[in-house]
């Protein structure tokens, strides 16, 4: 059977993801603030604890994708490569080591909550909008000092989040809580009635290969809101630390098993 993803097929041509590396190019809007380091904690699965410095930093994080494989198809057929996602990032340190940790991100296609799975990213579906730059600015801003843009995010037909982002100045980067490598948990629930889980591990992964376009950063506006589904209201914004835009390109191709965990006894998460 062929297929790096189900459905595994005697062609494999099914399969909802190919064969990493994934290539990615898009456009990040990114908020950074604080809040109380004890809503990160609760975020933090053992073994992780919170990051040395600033633990109660967030990136809240949106992102308008193109996405594709090694031959390129999807490129061709764009209801495959493009699709929207809005994350939340937290720090956390593993054996001293500090790590970027992504708490909750939603989606707006399939095949990128199969390659969350892979990935050990918490992916669920959502609706994100974002406001995108153009270079001849009748209907769009352009990257230049006061050119203003607009982030919304709702789940479950609830708005989770709303920011506005306006531009003051080039910037040397889009932030720091997003900036190192990720610290992910992969977990699988057994199969058995009140069995617990059945597979744990906690993994690693970044980008094979980045590149950046110039960063700006300005002022933002973020506003968070309480949901019967979701709890990204409970980290709350206690002080913004900036808003940056940027657009970027990626390339993945794999990451690292950092321990084998022993799996939870009747959990449910």
């Amino acid at each position: 059977m062929k297929g790096f993803f189900y459905p595994r097929t005697a062609h494999g041509e099914s399969s909802l993801i190919p064969d990493p590396p994934w290539f990615y190019s898009g456009d990040l809007l990114t908020v950074e603030y604080r809040t109380d380091p004890a809503r990160v904690a609760e975020l933090l699965p053992a073994p992780l604890e919170l990051a040395p410095e600033d633990p109660g930093a967030v990136a809240l994080i949106w992102a308008d994708w193109q996405s594709c494989s090694s031959s390129r198809a999807e490129l061709l057929d764009p209801v495959r490569a493009q699709y929207k996602e809005a994350f939340v990032v937290v720090r956390c340190a593993f054996r001293g080591e500090v790590f970027s940790r992504c708490a909750y991100i939603w989606v707006d296609k399939d095949f990128a909550i199969a390659r969350g799975m892979h990935q050990g990213y918490p992916k669920k579906l959502g609706s994100m909008w974002q406001t995108r730059p153009h270079p001849f600015a009748h209907a769009a801003p352009s990257l230049a000092p006061g050119a203003m843009f607009g982030a919304t995010l709702a789940a479950g037909d609830r708005r989770l989040a709303e920011a506005v982002l306006t531009l003051r100045e080039p910037a040397g980067s889009n932030g720091f809580v997003n900036g190192h490598p990720m610290a992910h948990h992969r977990v699988y629930h057994g199969i058995e009635r009140g069995a617990g889980d059945a597979y744990a591990e906690l993994i690693s992964s970044g980008a094979a290969r980045f590149e950046g376009g110039q960063a700006w950063r300005g002022d933002v506006d973020l506003r968070l809101f309480e949901s019967p589904t979701e709890e990204l209201a409970r980290l709350r914004v206690d002080e913004i630390i900036g808003g940056y835009y940027r657009q970027v390109g990626v390339v993945w191709d794999g990451g690292r098993s950092l321990a084998r965990l022993e799996a939870a006894e009747g959990a449910s998460a």
